[in-house]
């Protein structure tokens, strides 16, 4: 089997799209899926499963619109994949509050000739393939909105996690 993390997209964020983690797991656990577990109220899960990680995606988004009817995407990587998103990371020298990086994934890869985010906050702002770094030394509140940047220009869905998040949902899939 392998090991998922699911990152639902825009959900419990402002008091919005509210999305109990109790109801989540069931939710997954219903759906068949092993080892369900959640990560705070914002929108993370892990399981292991023997799907694909697009068959999960699916299943999830369908499974969630049944149940509480909200259209959401839902992200879906497997553990080698978020571990290849940790090992790579470019400011690891620089960022060293987890709480203040972040990681904005893609739902879809980078468009050519497409606008550089990065150009936003030079020296903070690092695109990878399917992922955005981005280092908020004055905090996310007060740093550029790449996942706006994004979302307007490239027209690509995308759902950031700061970095202890990334951190423990790794630590979930490797326990």
């Amino acid at each position: 089997m392998t090991g998922y993390a699911v990152l639902l997209r825009g959900i419990n964020v402002g008091g919005n799209r509210k999305v109990p983690m109790a109801d989540l797991r069931s939710l997954l656990e219903g759906l068949g899926y092993a080892d369900v577990r959640t990560y705070l109220q914002s929108g993370n899960a892990v399981l292991s499963t023997d799907e694909d990680a697009g068959t999960v995606a699916t299943r999830c988004e369908a499974a969630i619109a049944d149940e509480f009817g909200m259209d959401v995407r839902c992200l879906v990587l497997s553990g080698p994949e978020l571990r290849a998103v940790a090992d790579a990371h470019p400011l690891r020298d620089v960022a060293d509050n987890g709480s203040r990086m972040t990681a904005n994934f893609l739902f879809a890869p980078v468009p050519d000739g497409a606008a550089d985010p990065a150009e936003l906050d030079p020296g903070r702002v690092v695109v990878a393939e399917r992922v955005i770094y981005q280092w908020c030394p004055d905090g996310i509140s007060n740093s550029p909105d790449v996942a706006a940047f994004v979302r307007k220009n490239w027209k690509v869905p995308v759902t950031g996690r700061n970095w202890n998040t990334v951190e423990k949902l790794l630590a979930l899939l490797d326990a």
